[in-house]
């Protein structure tokens, strides 16, 4: 099916283009002479870029510019006349939409490209070579972490167990419990630091190849953050490999990416953590009428790890997701909405036997759900062979994922330029089913969900570019133990991972350009026992914190 995008006709972008030349003489109202200013400075932009870049002859430019002046002057004679009250002539200027500038500027730019190109001898962008453009951001960040006084001890968790939620608690017991990963009511504080550097090389109009670099280690995939002092005396940190990949969309609705690159999803960090890269491949669909509305397909093939025989088996992640992004009213109010289902596949648990598994020391669980990517709140069961005898207990996901989830936002501007924005983030597990958890791991547990929820509400600038600009948000989360993995959830509230519950509140704020503030409150909660109930009178462990971050925010 060809989908083809609506077009606006050419004298009337010469008109628009004519009235962004010259829009600053007109006395149109404040806002919209600020829109006719952007849009006058975007197109003067490219129109340069173009010259300098060879795209664009100079005689060229000279005649696209005298024939919008012959536009504009023709457009403005043909107007009537209109005095005010003091008699002076009114010269009234339409509003026109963000999305309706955008268009413009994609139209003008492939209108230029396309007479340039046909022209003969016109091989001026392959002699400019690749672009090169970078981008990146350093945040410093305090932290301190209060945590329950009541919280359930570590040595509550020392008890040998074959179901858990924290196995981080259980990871070493009695006199060797690790103090940093298993406390529980001992407060900390820290500083970090992050940053991260990409370079954008475009081969070609179509084409474009992104490396990027991160502080961070390969312990974790939702957090690029270096903690301060960590290595000792000064000691330097690691860079690792953030970002890989090869972007190509030959046209403005199609793209697709192959490689590790950014998220492509709309969503919350209620799914993915807001530093989570994705590997592997994705495509992603945007038809737009020429008013701003859009619908969107993003899906993709991500493998999580591969297939080794006798040593893990292949684990991978399917996704689709489709949406609507409706801007609507005279200002830039917007309404986006996404349903999207995430299929994980081979992500189970599988209970090892003395028949399948490999002898000490090359033994390796195939279907392990390994310490360095996940956190807690997951519902996990030991799947050592029952005679395997090992200082250490490989755990696996007790429950199967195929994640549906439904994010909606609503952007309103009840006056420029402040923001009113509504997010809403609500997500199933399908395959949370305790009679599968009892076949699988062999044992029935009375506790756990499946499901959760985040809302929040932020006013103020949407986002903050110059000292001076704000914004402030308020928001609640719930999220069950097996809602979703837990690995790739935050891993700041709650100190990370699922099952768990509470309050976020924060602001930020401008110091200079490009550079703000943000100071951010957590408080959480523990849903469910990390030890997993078995029967309706099981304790219940408790596990309480809260977290506060206060952030120096720099970008490029």
């Amino acid at each position: 099916m060809t989908i083809n995008r609506p077009r606006l006709p050419k004298p009337l972008v010469l008109s628009l283009l004519a009235a962004s030349l010259f829009g600053a003489a007109l006395p149109a109202h404040a806002d919209e002479r600020e829109d006719l200013e952007r849009l006058r400075a975007t197109v003067l932009g490219l129109i340069d870029t173009l010259v300098k870049n060879g795209v664009l002859p100079r005689a060229k430019v000279n005649a696209m510019m005298q024939e919008a002046e012959g536009a504009a002057a023709a457009r403005l004679a043909q107007m009537p006349a209109e005095a005010g009250p003091d008699g002076k002539k009114i010269v009234r200027v339409p509003y026109v939409p963000e999305s309706v500038k955008n268009q413009i500027r994609e139209q003008v730019k492939a209108e230029v490209l396309a007479q340039t190109r046909a022209e003969p001898g016109a091989d001026a962008p392959a002699a400019a070579g690749p672009r090169i453009r970078f981008d990146g951001d350093v945040r410093v960040r305090a932290e301190a972490t209060r945590l329950g006084k009541d919280n359930t001890l570590p040595d509550a968790y020392d008890a040998a167990t074959p179901l858990t939620r924290a196995p981080d608690l259980l990871a070493l017991g009695g006199q060797n419990k690790d103090l940093h990963t298993a406390n529980t009511r001992e407060n900390t504080e820290r500083a970090r630091v992050r940053a991260r550097l990409g370079v954008n090389v475009a081969l070609s109009d179509d084409v474009t190849a992104t490396i990027g670099v991160a502080t961070g280690s390969t312990t974790g995939p939702t957090s690029t953050n270096q903690t301060l002092g960590q290595n000792g005396f000064f000691n330097k940190s690691s860079v690792v490999l953030d970002r890989a990949s090869v972007a190509w969309k030959p046209a403005s609705w199609f793209n697709a990416n192959a490689g590790r690159f950014r998220n492509p999803f709309l969503g919350t960090d209620l799914l993915w953590a807001d530093d989570l890269n994705f590997e592997g491949a994705s495509f992603g669909l945007r038809p737009q009428d020429a008013y701003g509305n859009a619908l969107f397909l993003t899906g993709g093939w991500f493998p999580l790890s591969p297939s080794v025989p006798n040593q893990s088996r292949g684990r991978s992640l399917l996704a689709l997701q489709g949406g609507v992004d409706w801007p609507f009213g005279q200002k830039d109010n917007r309404f986006k909405a996404a349903i999207g289902l995430f299929d994980f596949h081979g992500i189970e648990g599988k209970q090892e036997t003395d028949a399948t598994r490999r002898t000490a020391p090359d033994y390796v669980v195939r279907s392990e759900y390994g310490p360095s990517y996940r956190q807690r709140g997951n519902t996990l069961f030991r799947i050592n062979a029952p005679l395997t005898v090992d200082s250490a207990t490989n755990w696996g996901l007790a429950s199967g994922f195929r994640e549906l989830d439904l994010t909606a936002s609503l952007d309103v501007v009840p006056f420029d330029p402040m923001h009113v924005v509504l997010t809403a983030d609500v997500v199933k597990n399908l395959q949370f089913k305790r009679g599968d958890i009892a076949a699988r791991t062999g044992r029935a547990i009375q506790d756990g969900k499946g499901y959760g929820y985040q809302v929040r509400l932020t006013a103020g600038m949407p986002l903050v570019a110059k000292a001076g600009d704000w914004n402030a948000y308020l928001g609640y989360r719930y999220l069950g133990s097996d809602a979703v993995l837990d690995a790739f959830t935050s891993s700041d509230f709650g100190l990370g991972g699922t099952n768990n519950k509470g309050y976020i509140v924060g602001a930020n704020f401008g110091v200079a350009r490009n550079t703000w503030l943000n100071a951010r409150w957590m408080s959480s909660d523990l849903i469910d026992s990390a030890t997993p109930a078995q029967t309706p009178a099981a304790p219940k462990s408790k596990f309480s914190v809260d977290l506060l971050q206060i952030d120096l925010n720099t970008r490029f």
